[in-house]
């Protein structure tokens, strides 16, 4: 059969959410409902009673439900694409994108208070301690249920069920012999693609194998924008309350806004922590301390392989794509390296190449 009916006979799909997609994606609406129903009620309340607290803390918690807007949102455009073969590798980095976008407003958020509490060290304003303190009590009490919601993580295998495929042809102007369609006499290339929990290979022989392993948990960086916020909208809550208790008891009008700048520097750290990992994965940037690449090598190299290039990055949360260029004195077919690297339930999406070292090339 020719290699390009070959080809197009295996589709596979290029899915690679994260384990707990759906489940963050519902609990990011519930939070968000929760947000908004407190934020109507603030303001509400606020223009019914008269009272800037309210008015003011309301919409403060406009800006943290338009945020978690954003996480919920790429939820769902990367659940309703994630077949879409016009994204190469998938939309598990929409998440990664949101993230990034998210912590850009957190940041913005931490500015406007940090503005605030200056302005209000020069212009103080006349609080009712009373009055404020409920209203930090009741938003605090909100956001620990949704910090809850956004936080409640377990330890369990991500599902996923991998299609892969190999397939190899001659080079232009080599003169090595033909070994057949699954062995690569100049250069070969694997494809492992992984959306699964149970280990099981089928021979190398075959044009299509399935692999089902074990997937790792990964941090998912737009559920985390998205506790960010929260946890950020609970930490201004308590330093509030600290803030009005002390301001109440001891008449320090200046104690509020010292806060404000305290929560500034806090939450502009949580911000700029936020678009360090959520950038650092969409610039393919590879973390000093991720075992992935060093794993494929050792795996290559027990095999008697040299590897010339290797390329890992991420695909999604607990999802790893990598290119793999080895040369070999007797290489074997790409889907023998192929079904070696199966066990690094990390990886989920392989590209093998295989080369003969010069000298050892046949005649």
């Amino acid at each position: 059969m020719p290699l390009g009916v070959n080809r197009l006979a295996s589709r596979h799909a290029h899915v690679f959410l994260g384990a707990d997609h759906d489940r963050n994606a519902r609990r990011t609406w519930i939070v968000i409902a929760i947000t908004a129903t407190m934020m109507v009620a603030e303001i509400a309340a606020g223009i019914l009673f008269g009272s800037m607290a309210l008015l003011a803390d309301g919409w403060h918690m406009a800006t943290h439900a338009g945020a978690i807007l954003i996480a919920a949102l790429a939820y769902g455009y990367a659940r309703r694409n994630a077949e879409n073969s016009r994204f190469s590798f998938g939309t598990g980095k929409v998440g990664d994108l949101a993230g990034f976008a998210s912590a850009i407003v957190l940041a913005m958020v931490a500015l406007l208070i940090g503005w605030e509490s200056l302005l209000r060290f020069t212009a103080p304003v006349p609080i009712n301690f009373s009055e404020a303190i409920i209203v930090a009590s009741v938003g605090l009490g909100v956001n620990l249920v949704c910090a809850v919601l956004l936080h409640g993580n377990g330890h369990h295998a991500d599902h996923s069920h991998s299609h892969s495929h190999s397939h190899s042809h001659k080079a232009h102007g080599s003169h090595a012999p033909d070994h057949g369609p699954d062995h690569a006499s100049e250069q070969g290339h694997g494809y492992g693609h992984a959306h699964g929990e149970h280990a099981e290979s089928h021979p190398a022989d075959t044009h299509q194998g399935h692999t089902h392993h074990t997937g790792e948990r990964a941090e998912d960086s737009n559920l985390r924008a998205a506790y960010m916020h929260v946890l950020a909208d609970a930490l201004t809550s308590v330093l509030a309350i600290a803030a009005l208790i002390f301001g109440s008891v001891y008449n320090w009008l200046w104690l509020d806004p010292a806060i404000g700048l305290v929560g500034t520097i806090i939450i502009g750290r949580w911000a700029l922590d936020l678009m360090r990992q959520s950038g650092s994965v969409l610039l393919d940037y590879v973390p000093r301390d991720e075992p992935l690449p060093n794993e494929i090598r050792k795996i290559i190299e027990a095999e008697g392989a040299d590897i010339a290039d290797l390329h890992v990055w991420q695909l999604g949360p607990g999802h790893h794509g990598a290119i793999v260029s080895l040369t070999s004195d007797a290489p074997k077919p790409p889907s023998h390296y192929r079904e070696k690297l199966a066990r690094l339930t990390a990886l989920s999406h392989v590209t093998v190449e295989v080369e003969w070292h010069g000298s050892a090339r046949p005649a």
